[in-house]
């Protein structure tokens, strides 16, 4: 592999001044980086990013950290960063938690070996040592989706969706369409999210005088899988809903599957509605309604403000909240005639 030197050597100049054009630290005379050039393209030269992160103390590399990276909203929001970065000239480590503690905690440490400039985590739901991983990182953090408590502050820049109010939006959807036995598949107990959209939920059905939804709650993993499951069992029970909102729309797409082993028409007999507008939900059958969290720009907010942060250009800690749109689709109709 040729080095620096070689370079030097074969355009007959000195270390000095391959670096200078390498870098553009220094005006170099045409005819002088014309021969840099040419020789860099010879002998097929690639700078040492690891050599130019130690001199500028900076490696234009963000670390990512997902919980699940076969879930499609993860991966769209994955997309969002890494088109902000590569705009911004920065490149992204991602790294797939699979929601394990110890894994993203060894993650964390692989990252900060790495010398990245900044950190962008979606945490795993039950990992009681992060907060302290964090507070002991050197490294500019933003947090999505999941908020993280240290000693009663937010030391991280923090974006996320008001999962409460998608929760009201759906249910309210719901509501509106006369149904008021309506059942919910939370994700798993104790992450923030899933516990705020079963809160938008419950409230939304004490306001409108049915109860709290005692007896209509199942829990899933977040998966198809999960959703199918908890879609099995909300139809085994004895008196059953006319209506469903799952938390997330991996799982309606299960719950969807388990409506139709069951022989149950949607909308016609249940109707359903999800939660995050994944891509897919356009192309189910029928096309999920869900409610619609703003994946683009809760990714292109995150490099922003991580980038703001890397740059000195605001120290302290933000947050922003962005609001939630209900995308009704052809998944829920008026409730079967005299459930209302």
């Amino acid at each position: 592999m040729a080095t620096i030197k070689d370079v030097a050597r074969h355009a007959e100049v000195s270390v000095t001044t391959v670096s200078h054009v390498v870098n553009g630290t220094r005006r170099v005379s045409p005819e002088g980086r014309e021969r840099v050039e040419a020789a860099i393209r010879a002998l097929g030269y690639v700078p040492s990013a690891i050599a130019r992160s130690l001199k500028s103390n900076n490696t234009r590399t963000l670390g990512m950290l997902i919980p699940n990276s076969s879930n499609p909203y993860f991966a769209e929001i994955v997309h969002s960063v890494e088109d902000r970065c590569f705009g911004a000239g920065y490149n992204v480590i991602l790294c797939n938690t699979n929601d394990e503690a110890h894994r993203q905690g060894t993650y964390l440490q692989v990252l900060a070996e790495r010398r990245i400039d900044g950190l962008i985590v979606v945490s795993t739901g039950h990992d009681a040592t992060l907060a302290t991983q964090l507070a002991g990182l050197s490294i500019p953090t933003v947090l999505v989706d999941r908020e993280i408590d240290i000693a009663g502050q937010q030391p991280c820049d923090l974006v996320e969706t008001a999962h409460m109010q998608g929760g009201l939006l759906a249910t309210r959807h719901l509501l509106s369409l006369g149904h008021r036995r309506i059942a919910c598949i939370g994700g798993p107990e104790g992450i923030a999210p899933s516990e705020q959209r079963i809160a938008g939920w419950r409230t939304a059905l004490a306001d409108a005088g049915c109860g709290t939804g005692e007896g209509l709650l199942w829990h899933g993993n977040f998966t198809s899988q999960g959703g199918y499951e908890a879609m099995h069992a909300v139809l085994r029970a004895p008196e059953q809903p006319t209506a469903v909102f799952v938390c997330n729309d991996l799982m309606a797409m299960g719950a969807l599957c388990a409506a139709h082993e069951r022989d149950l028409r949607v909308p016609e007999a249940l109707s359903i509605v999800g939660f995050d507008d994944i891509e897919l939900t356009a192309f189910t059958s029928p096309p999920l309604t869900t409610v619609a969290q703003p994946k683009q720009r809760i990714g292109a907010l995150a490099v922003d403000m991580l980038l703001e942060r890397i740059d000195g250009k605001r120290q302290d800690a933000r947050k922003v909240m962005l609001q939630p749109e209900l995308r009704v689709r052809a998944s829920t109709a008026h409730a079967p005639g005299g459930a209302a």
